[in-house]
């Protein structure tokens, strides 16, 4: 049974620090893939999960890290973004945009509409990304209010 990347927990390969989720590590806030983890084990069962091949979408962020980092500086001082945005973006930005699978093997979750992804559906954070930014904004171009 496919496990989600948060029910996958391990050392982290880059802090060693125990506790890290197959997505990433809360300490040094490191984004990782469940392959990465030293020591992985299951959360429910405490089992050592099985790594088995799948085919998996991804983004190509590397490719559009240039227009990226443009954006990023016309926009983040002028939309006052909250300092763990700035601090984040900052750090991606510096170790260089990865790709990011943007598909899973789980039962839930908007399914994959393409020919060889059957039983596949999109990973959360990227199907998020169609209704949330960094910098809300309504459809006149003014800041939405916080409670929006």
């Amino acid at each position: 049974m496919p496990l989600a990347d948060r029910f996958i927990e391990g050392d982290c390969p880059l802090c060693k620090a125990p506790g890290a989720r197959g997505d990433q590590c809360d300490k040094c806030g490191k984004l990782l893939n469940p392959v990465e983890l030293i020591k992985p084990r299951c959360k429910m069962c405490n089992n050592t999960p099985i790594i088995q091949p799948s085919k998996h979408l991804y983004l190509d962020l590397d490719k559009i890290q240039p227009k990226s980092e443009e954006w990023y500086k016309q926009t983040f001082e002028k939309n006052h973004w909250p300092n763990n945005a700035v601090t984040t973006t900052n750090t991606f930005l510096k170790d260089g945009l990865k790709k990011r699978c943007i598909t899973r093997d789980i039962k839930w979750g908007v399914p994959v509409p393409l020919a060889g992804y059957e039983g596949k559906v999109f990973y959360v954070w990227f199907d998020c990304l169609l209704y949330t930014s960094p910098s809300p904004r309504d459809q006149r171009g003014s800041r939405m209010p916080s409670s929006a």
